[in-house]
């Protein structure tokens, strides 16, 4: 990874910051900027300059949230974020999609986003597709990662599916050689996490078999999220060599 990239993130949820990605880009002395979402009102219509110009990004990454990608009235400024995903994405560049935002990426690219039969919350095991094309990005087997979702995306045309596990089938996917997008998150460090498990209200909402119990996710092991971590930053260096 070449020192100096200007990294742009799109974040949604206040608290969350830009997880395991802070770290490991500015190691490599990235400068990073974000967009701000989750700040305006919900009823705010941005325009398109608003949005930063797309040849100051060498790389977007689109963070989780809790609104649904298709709920434009109660969020106006999504249809204007999918708008400049989708320039954004035309143009070539690299860009991963965490949770939410592999659902935007999808979605923006005219895929399906709808309420899956499980909601997710919690560790699960995913597991790789198997005979996926030799130019896609690596995955184990099978590996561990924190799930936090409600909805799910199809897959875009042209996506190759590279993860899914019993509760979700699409849990991943790669376009091109320089896009992906995550149903789960990676990202997540221990301290986001426990601000997470702190709000009654983002807890409330969930039910049903795939959620684990809150006791449970407060003693999640280290060494889970240092496998997403390091999972998400060979991602970031996977979509910059091949962009």
């Amino acid at each position: 990874m070449k020192l100096g990239l200007k990294v742009h993130y799109f974040q949604h949820i206040a608290g969350e910051g830009f997880g395991s990605c802070y770290d490991f880009l500015k190691a490599h002395q990235a400068k990073i900027t974000a967009t701000e979402f989750f700040a305006l009102p919900g009823d705010t219509l941005l325009e398109i300059e608003a949005l930063p110009q797309i040849e100051d990004v060498d790389l977007l990454i689109i963070m989780g949230g809790e609104m649904s990608v298709n709920d434009e009235v109660n969020y106006p400024w999504l249809r204007l974020e999918k708008r400049w995903i989708r320039r954004y994405l035309a143009t070539g560049k690299p860009a991963i999609g965490l949770c939410l935002g592999g659902q935007l990426i999808a979605n923006a690219l005219g895929a399906a986003v709808n309420h899956h039969v499980h909601k997710e919350l919690g560790w699960t095991t995913v597991y790789r597709i198997d005979n996926v094309p030799k130019h896609c990005f690596e995955l184990p087997k099978e590996f561990k990662v924190l799930q936090w979702h409600s909805e799910t995306f199809d897959l875009p045309k042209g996506a190759i599916h590279l993860a899914e596990n019993s509760a979700c089938r699409n849990q991943m996917y790669q376009i091109g050689h320089n896009i992906l997008g995550f149903q789960f998150h990676p990202e997540m460090t221990p301290e986001v996490l426990q601000k997470f498990l702190d709000d009654d209200d983002k807890i409330a909402i969930f039910d049903g078999e795939q959620i684990q119990h809150i006791d449970h996710l407060k003693k999640s092991p280290l060494h889970y999220f240092l496998q997403g971590n390091d999972l998400l930053n060979r991602a970031i260096e996977f979509v910059l060599k091949k962009a």
